[in-house]
């Protein structure tokens, strides 16, 4: 299938970014038209920033399953989609071919019918990253049906407040799961969060470790029985391109997670575009995204990315040190992988374990290496470049969050610029600024300031489920007439991009984000607890980690039980993956007058600049902030 959008060269960015500026609709409506439309849109794009509301495609109808699996089956139909590399490598790979992906697919929505599914549902998927996980995925959005993925490690009560959130009727899930030497068990864990909720009349629960959990009578049915009910005939349901996809929760500066909602038809343009061309795919690629779907990675650039270029993609269901750190390298020669994307948490941990393992593999598949979650340490990506690319396979460095819902700032693998430790350029169609603190933008080069895009792109966020009030608070009541991204970045002599970190209160562990507050009301839950307050500092393998200060009814007697307690309660309300890296029990915080904790001082603590901790003169007890450095871990 020819692709009208690709970008080649330097000259073609050059060419592309411009038409893009001086005419943007025609620009995207040139870009969408490489999916397949049931009905064309009648207008390309409708938008205000105050009030915010942008609308793309308008009265176009497509069905995003459909781009995925259909169109492909005349001409790819007998082509591998995934290749499923189980946890156990001593477990047989499995490969499912476009028409097998087609048909299950289509099995699974009629399932979900069958259980009274309908379209603008919610449904929340609870699973291990199986085959099952993208079938369950693919069938909600063919019968539109909106999914909310919830990744599986965070806890009962995380899952709870997401299906409250979303009001979600159905539950998708499995008996349990494997990641490294653990199993887990998944069915549990659901019937833990259904306690607290009211709105789920149904679960489906996949045989995956041939368990036996408990099953509720008149609410859980399995997967494989419900099948045998139904046929593999489901034509794909024609969703308008403003009609919800998916709801995707992300931790913000408040307790309560953000439902970040993306619709069909911009969601499926940019993801398909920005795919194609960041990575530069070919049709015989073997490509790897290591995400889970439970995140954001893995929704655009493991499912729908790929299997709407049509290309074979690696699901990977163990984690990258088990058996041993050579895992992912023994995968890419397994398979033969071409385009391999990871995060640098990865990447760092791997580096740590030794080069012998990665020496053992000769790599020679590889043609271009992808970093996300949080930008790359110079260190990292030199060794990434060095001893994985064998200093020959481009490194694309890609800037972007779950609220834009595709890669915004990214070098395009061989055709432009790269630097270590730089995002690059932006993506033609994005059009990012830097700001000062009264919000006026900075022009030129070899410049600082606060990152914002002031123009919409077809895939960025268009509400948080249930509250849009919230989703303007967030994003663009900071600096009118602009979305306001949370990250600070700087702009080389050459125009590259560098990300240097969060300015407001969210912490990113290992590329995952949380906000402080979510964090400190976890922690709070201990009765011991009075206050804590929270922030990140750096980490050599998790890019951050995470510093709590923590003042208790009395100094513990037993500072190391209280730690496990504080741990375990972290663990429960949200998921391991949060659990503070360093808990340092004081007497007080640093507060100014008026109650506001000085974040600052203490993050200036925690990253042990205790040089630089500015002018604590104005603050209501001055004395504690020595308290806090005498007693620093």
């Amino acid at each position: 299938m020819l692709y009208k959008n690709r970008i080649r060269s330097q000259a073609e960015y050059e060419a592309a970014r411009l038409a893009s500026i001086e005419n943007p609709e025609a620009f995207w409506a040139e870009v969408a038209s490489n999916l397949h439309w049931q009905k064309p849109w009648d207008k390309v794009l409708d938008w205000s920033f105050d009030p915010y509301e942008v609308k793309w495609f308008s009265g176009g109808k497509l069905n995003i399953s459909e781009n995925c699996l259909d169109r492909h089956l005349a001409d790819r139909g007998d082509k591998t989609a995934i290749i499923f590399e189980p946890n156990d490598p001593k477990d047989l790979a499995r490969r499912i071919t476009y028409r097998e992906l087609y048909f299950e697919v289509c099995k699974f929505a009629n399932v979900l019918k069958r259980n009274g599914v309908r379209k603008g549902d919610r449904v929340c998927l609870y699973m291990p990253m199986i085959p099952a996980l993208a079938v369950a995925t693919l069938a909600c959005a063919r019968i539109g049906a909106i999914h909310s993925v919830v990744f599986a490690g965070f806890s009962a009560n995380s899952m709870a407040d997401r299906i409250n959130d979303a009001a979600c009727s159905v539950v998708i899930t499995a008996d349990g799961m494997s990641r490294g030497p653990k199993q887990i068990p998944l069915k549990r864990v659901v019937d833990e969060a259904l306690d607290n909720c009211s709105t789920v009349n149904r679960v489906i629960v996949y045989n995956h470790l041939n368990w036996m959990p408990e099953m509720v009578s008149g609410r859980d049915v399995w997967w494989h029985e419900e099948l045998q009910h139904v046929d593999s005939e489901c034509p794909a349901e024609p969703m308008d391109a403003e009609d919800m996809l998916f709801i995707l929760y992300t931790s913000g500066s408040t307790g309560k997670p953000k439902g970040v909602v993306h619709t069909c038809g911009g969601y499926a343009t940019y993801v398909d575009y920005s795919f194609r061309n960041v990575f530069q795919i070919e049709e015989n690629d073997i490509y790897w995204c290591t995400a889970d779907i439970g995140w954001i990675t893995g929704h655009s650039y493991l499912l729908y990315g790929p299997l709407m270029s049509g290309i074979s993609s690696v699901m990977f269901e163990g984690i990258p040190t088990y058996p041993d750190p050579g895992r992912f390298w023994s995968v890419i020669d397994k398979h033969g992988v071409t385009v391999f994307y990871t995060a640098p948490t990865a990447i760092r941990s791997l580096m740590a374990a030794g080069i012998d393992h990665v020496l053992a593999f000769n790599l020679h598949s590889l043609r271009v290496l992808g970093s996300v979650g949080e930008p790359i340490n110079e260190e990292a990506w030199h060794w990434y470049y060095l001893h994985v690319g064998k200093e020959r396979c481009p490194v694309v460095d890609t800037w972007w969050q779950t609220e834009t819902g595709g890669i915004m700032i990214s070098a395009m693998a061989g055709v432009t610029a790269s630097k270590p430790a730089h995002a690059g350029q932006p993506l033609p169609g994005i059009q990012p600024v830097l700001l000062n603190q009264e919000g006026q933008e900075i022009e030129g080069n070899d410049q600082e300031g606060y990152l914002a895009v002031k123009f919409p792109w077809p895939s960025m966020i268009r509400t948080t489920y249930g509250d849009h009030e919230r989703c303007y608070q967030t994003y663009f009541s900071a600096y009118k007439n602009y979305y306001f991204t949370g990250d600070g970045a700087r702009r080389d002599e050459n125009g590259l991009y560098r990300i240097i970190g969060r300015v407001d209160d969210v912490i990113n562990v290992s590329g995952h984000r949380f906000g402080t507050a979510e964090i400190e009301n976890a922690i709070n839950q201990n009765k011991h607890v009075i206050e804590s307050a929270v922030v990140g500092y750096p980490h050599d393998i998790k890019g951050q980690g995470i510093y709590a200060f923590v003042i208790c009814d009395k100094m513990p007697d037993n500072a190391t039980q209280l730690r496990e307690d504080i741990y375990e309660t972290v663990s429960s309300e949200i998921g391991r993956i949060a659990k503070p890296d360093k808990i340092q029990f004081v007497t007080g915080l640093p507060k100014t007058r008026s109650g506001k904790i000085m974040r600052r001082i203490l993050r200036k603590v925690a990253e042990n600049e205790l040089g630089s901790l500015g002018d604590t003169s104005t603050l209501l007890d001055p004395l504690i902030v020595d308290e806090i450095v005498a007693g620093k871990l």
